[in-house]
């Protein structure tokens, strides 16, 4: 095998492939980046049996070819080279990276023994790709990112009424997120649970695609774009759907419609003063929303920012960390937060915009601290 690609195109090409594999396994074949060369130009790919990549770039073919190499050294390197082209070309037992004037050699693994990439599973529809984006960063934020409660890790998938719709919680907060959807011909419905960092991973490359293919079966996802793929394993584990459900029938008490951006910013200035357990306090008044921080060893903040308060209010006391993240997925609009009595939650909405993305967050307020 032997090519010459643009490099920063390669770069992040095997970047990519790289990220989606573990750097730590027993077999080191699975964390290798399987790099194949024809006349239609290079190919980077990757299975770990859980996780698979294949992505296909620009390049000019001197020799076709496969070679297996390790990803993450092979990503670190091209990502330091600092030459537009660079050179691949397999030299007895090493894939030789060549500039002008510099040489890298990565051990060639046994190409023979790997397990190949397997294709994306059969098509179930088709979104634009900025709306994917968008909808997954957005639904889930508020999965959790503790493995042991493998359920909570989850973006639950599915379509209703036509809209492909998504939701995700730790069990402290709950977004739900709709978007509009082409179902494909004879396609299979979609209901599922997917790994939400693996997807996030992976729709920060679909945002500039017209229009991305969801393929899906009982044990896998996957994602098309052009002629790159990624497919991951499903979590097993059903989710609290009816339960979940519940709790977007809020009561509400109180509501104040504020600026996303605003509120935001005055949240994270309040953080220094968030004391040991990182709670901000939101005292609803009359025109205004004030942000409160108190901590015994760095002091305390408020900060009143322009609101319309409407109905019967309270103080509400919230993590300022899940604050954050809910308002970041509102940015640029104007969000209606819907006050309920006690500790029920929070529900933040707004009104939908051009893209016909529809988005609700809860999060659960926490006791007051005692005085």
């Amino acid at each position: 095998m032997d090519l010459t690609a643009t490099t920063t195109t390669l770069a992040g090409a095997a970047a990519e492939v790289a990220r989606l594999l573990p750097s730590r396994v027993f077999d080191p074949v699975l964390a290798g980046v399987l790099i194949s060369a024809d006349a239609h130009g290079v190919v980077l790919a990757g299975s770990d049996r859980e996780h698979a990549v294949r992505l296909a770039r620009t390049a000019l073919v001197h020799a076709e070819g496969r070679a297996l190499v390790p990803a993450k050294p092979l990503a670190e390197t091209l990502r330091a080279l600092d030459t537009e082209q660079v050179r691949l070309v397999v030299e007895g037992s090493r894939l030789a990276i060549r500039t002008p004037g510099a040489r890298f050699a990565l051990p060639l693994l046994d190409v023979d023994v790997h397990p190949g990439v397997p294709e994306p599973p059969p098509l179930t529809g088709t979104v634009r790709g900025a709306l994917l984006q968008a909808a997954v960063v957005a639904a889930a934020s508020a999965a959790s990112r503790d493995d042991a409660l493998p359920i909570f890790t989850g973006l639950r998938m599915w379509v209703e009424n036509g809209r492909l719709a998504m939701m995700a919680s730790d069990r402290y907060r709950m977004a739900m997120v709709t978007l509009p959807w082409q179902p494909a011909p004879d396609g299979a419905p979609l209901d599922l649970l997917a790994p939400a960092a693996v997807l996030v991973d992976v729709v920060k490359q679909v945002g500039r695609a017209d229009s991305v293919a969801l393929h899906a079966d009982a044990d896998r996802i996957g994602l098309t774009w052009g002629s790159d793929s990624v497919s991951t394993a499903l979590l097993a584990a059903p989710f609290p759907d009816e339960r979940a459900r519940k709790l977007l029938a809020a009561t509400v008490s109180g509501t104040v419609e504020v600026d996303a951006d605003a509120l935001a910013a005055a949240v994270r200035r309040a953080s220094p003063y968030a004391g040991p357990h990182g709670t901000v306090t939101l005292v609803p008044a009359d025109g205004e929303l004030r942000v409160q921080g108190s901590d015994p060893q760095a002091g305390e903040s408020e900060e009143a920012v322009k609101a319309v308060v409407s109905g019967h209010h309270g103080t509400k006391v919230y993590q300022a960390r899940y604050l954050a993240d809910a308002l970041r997925a509102f940015t640029g609009r104007t969000v209606r937060m819907r006050l309920q009595d006690g500790l029920r939650p929070t529900v933040f909405t707004a009104e939908p915009d051009e893209t016909e993305v529809e988005l609700t967050y809860l999060v659960v307020p926490m006791r007051p601290p005692a005085h």
